[in-house]
């Protein structure tokens, strides 16, 4: 199964929007709240809330602006310093998750970046119950490795996006949720690698993809 480019952007449009729906609409409600409270501590309280779910949309944003992004700003080589802030950004928030950045590379290549965030971000959501999260990656004689684990009491990949990640569209389907998988196998192929993905246990989880310099 093929999917048109057009088709391919509104689904991760739908992805940005399910993400940020509730930041958004949070400060909607803390804003109506502010608006007819009188009380001091509550007014606090409220600009508190509001000030949280404004950060939380800022860091979102930045993590899909570069993800998904056309990583304009940014030449053929990304700092991986901004790739370690976006998904501090994005998964930081979540206290139960520890972050482990093993990237020694000053810089990679802005198609490894996209794959790296994007399988991080699917990484994250993986473990349900929190857990560790080390993240790798690096480049030699035109050739980028990128290896993620996740690690916790529970690990859950669906079995959309496993497949999604090794075989792309294959004959299924491509909804938001299996989007940034998509684009994960799209963009390592597209260089004549490959993306690997660990068979299903219920503790660990391992992600390694292979790319090639064009």
């Amino acid at each position: 199964m093929t999917i048109s480019p057009v088709d391919f952007a509104s689904l991760l449009c739908s992805r940005l929007c399910h993400d940020l729906l509730s930041p958004v609409g949070a400060l909607n409600n803390g804003l109506e709240l502010l608006a007819d409270e009188t009380d001091p501590a509550m007014r606090e309280r409220c600009l508190d809330l509001l000030s949280e779910s404004a950060r939380v949309s800022a860091n979102k944003l930045k993590f899909f602006r570069l993800a998904f992004g056309a990583g304009g700003g940014f030449g053929d080589l990304i700092d991986t310093r901004e790739a370690q802030a976006a998904i501090t950004g994005l998964l930081g928030e979540n206290k139960r998750l520890d972050l482990n950045w093993l990237v020694e590379e000053a810089e990679l290549p802005k198609t490894a970046i996209k794959v790296l965030l994007n399988l991080a971000m699917i990484a994250g959501d993986a473990l349900v119950r929190g857990g560790t999260l080390a993240i790798g990656g690096e480049s030699n004689a035109g050739v980028t490795e990128i290896v993620l684990k996740a690690e916790g009491p529970r690990v859950i990949l669906d079995e959309e996006l496993r497949a999604t990640l090794t075989d792309g569209a294959g004959g299924r389907e491509v909804t938001p949720r299996s989007a940034a998988a998509y684009m994960v196998h799209s963009l390592v192929t597209e260089t004549g690698g490959s993306v690997q993905v660990s068979a299903p246990a219920e503790n660990v989880l391992l992600f390694g993809a292979t790319l090639n310099a064009r």
